[in-house]
């Protein structure tokens, strides 16, 4: 099978790192047989080159390679391919598409909300703020919106969108809408895949809700979702060997 790398951004708050190596965990728990690695794009190693280069040494020639991004923005677009061009020429690498949206991630954005002290029963009388890091990527601000309005159908009183940067509203801006919507408890999801500055700022705009619920992180959902993405990638990589 093709090896999988998952490449995260990195931090400088090692919180980030945790999590992700916790989130590689639990793929390789689901797929024993599959051999995973991670690179990172800034900050902490390996580097996604450094990875990669280990790899080609070793002798691999297939490679799915994995943003560990919830949009599709800058890194995905940019940074990330420009990486992977600079391979070793010997690797056959395919990038897959990013995280979201799927539904995986609905169920995950629920499972942390309850772990936070919902129920079921709470949903009809609770607004939601829908919280990411915000981008200056039109085209992933727009999934984000889709993404409320398609949670919402799913029985909650409300869901607003919030961003910590480039974008508005801020958290703590949806938290007093949901509040003069009527809503009788707002609480906060988290839209973001592990610990750091932009997630902080969403805790503190959350000051005012009454749930503030965990990043995402090594949910199972999530885990399941990078075998899904590394599944639909690797069948052609598959195919051109074969060929």
């Amino acid at each position: 099978m093709p090896v999988l790398l998952v490449i995260a951004h990195g931090s400088r708050d090692p919180r980030h790192a945790a999590t992700v190596h916790a989130l590689v965990r639990h793929v390789r728990s689901l797929r024993p047989g599959l051999r995973v690695e991670t690179g990172f794009l800034d900050f902490n190693i390996p580097s996604v080159q450094g990875v990669l280069e280990s790899l080609a040494a070793e002798g691999v020639r297939d490679v799915v390679a994995l943003p560990l991004l919830l949009t599709r923005a800058f890194h995905a677009k940019a940074d990330i391919p420009a990486v992977l061009r600079e391979a070793p020429p010997q690797l056959r690498i395919r990038q897959t598409e990013v995280l979201g949206p799927s539904p995986l991630l609905l169920s995950a954005l629920e499972r942390r909300l309850y772990e936070a002290g919902l129920t079921p029963a709470d949903k009809s009388s609770t607004g939601v703020v829908l919280a990411s890091a915000g981008s200056t990527d039109p085209e992933a601000i727009a999934v984000i919106a889709e993404i409320a309005r398609e949670w919402r159908h799913t029985g909650w009183c409300a869901v607003r969108p919030a961003f910590a940067s480039a974008s508005l509203p801020r958290t703590e801006d949806a938290v007093r809408e949901l509040r003069a919507l009527g809503c009788e408890r707002v609480a906060v999801a988290p839209y973001v895949l592990a610990p750091g500055f932009l997630p902080d700022r969403i805790a503190r705009g959350a000051a005012e809700a009454d749930v503030l619920a965990d990043v995402l992180g090594p949910a199972p959902e999530v885990a399941r979702l990078l075998l899904e993405r590394y599944d639909a990638a690797r069948v052609p990589v598959l195919a051109a060997v074969g060929a």
